[in-house]
């Protein structure tokens, strides 16, 4: 089986690049910008067929939630025109698609973990075109599955477990907010459920549609520091702030919490918690 990963340099990518061993019936084929643009559907339809690819995960997806309020024309570009092209090809083609959306999609007004089902009401230009693609991803192609993850981390690339890592040993003192909660979720735990289930699918799994996932349990973005303070034995103190003290340009929900239950039912998946997962990248990190 041929399996396309776009947007291959991100997190998520590397993650699947490190666990491919594992898969030796599988030939993995690894494409990023500027090799590899998802919004021009003619290179796609070109190397999809040179290479008969069977299986696209797209991992690709503008990302900078702040700056995307200023640069809204090229996060639809990527996240709404990308994301359609991936599912015309697959439709054409008659591939596996697995693509990647996030708990953006929702106002954070809920108090109970959000089901695929929960009405959608993103506050971002990065949650609306998240979304949007999602709509037009299961309009093009039905049998595509979707994977709404959030508040993602990895020993790759960006994110917050490295910011507060660094940070941590350049402060005595961190402010970090406490008024938004959700659920901190290890690339590595997305990347494996990615393969479990495409390993499914291969074998007559006919499940499609949308789907949460995330790690187990709940935190603050304050709890998350802390925990990545303690782990990293980084002397650094972690003060509580709310939202209003520290003003983004995009607005975040204050709650996205994903409800698990339909993906661990569909495809047999158990999900680690939240801290378990975390001290496992930070061992990663300390290699």
């Amino acid at each position: 089986m041929n399996i396309l990963i776009t947007g291959s340099n991100g997190q998520l990518g590397n993650e699947i690049k490190d666990r491919a061993s594992q898969f030796g019936n599988w030939n993995f084929i690894y494409k990023d910008l500027p090799e590899l643009d998802i919004t021009d559907y003619n290179k796609l339809e070109k190397l999809t067929s040179e290479l008969s690819i069977d299986t696209i995960i797209n991992c690709a997806a503008y990302t900078a939630v702040d700056l995307a309020e200023s640069n809204q024309e090229i996060a639809y570009k990527v996240n709404v025109e990308g994301a359609k092209n991936l599912a015309k090809l697959a439709k054409k083609f008659r591939l596996k698609l697995v693509h990647v959306s996030t708990d953006f999609v929702f106002d954070g007004k809920h108090h109970l973990p959000y089901k695929e089902t929960d009405m959608s009401n993103p506050l971002s230009v990065y949650g609306r075109t998240k979304l949007e693609g999602e709509r037009l991803v299961l309009e093009e192609y039905p049998n595509s599955i979707i994977l709404r993850t959030a508040w993602l981390y990895s020993s790759y690339g960006a994110n917050f477990v490295k910011t507060m890592q660094r940070l941590g040993s350049e402060r005595e003192e961190l402010q970090v907010i406490f008024d938004q909660v959700g659920t901190p979720t290890w690339a590595g735990d997305l990347a494996n459920t990615i393969l479990k289930i495409i390993s499914q699918l291969e074998y007559g799994n006919a499940n499609k549609g949308l789907y949460h996932y995330s790690n187990e349990g709940v935190a603050s973005w304050y709890d998350f520091a802390v925990e990545i303070m303690n782990l990293s034995n980084v002397n650094c103190k972690v003060l509580p702030i709310e939202t209003e003290e520290y003003p983004t340009p995009a607005p975040r929900p204050s709650y996205s919490v994903l409800n698990k239950a339909k993906i661990k039912t569909d495809f047999n998946i158990e999900i680690p918690h939240w801290k378990i997962s975390l001290k496992e990248c930070i061992n990663q990190l300390a290699k």
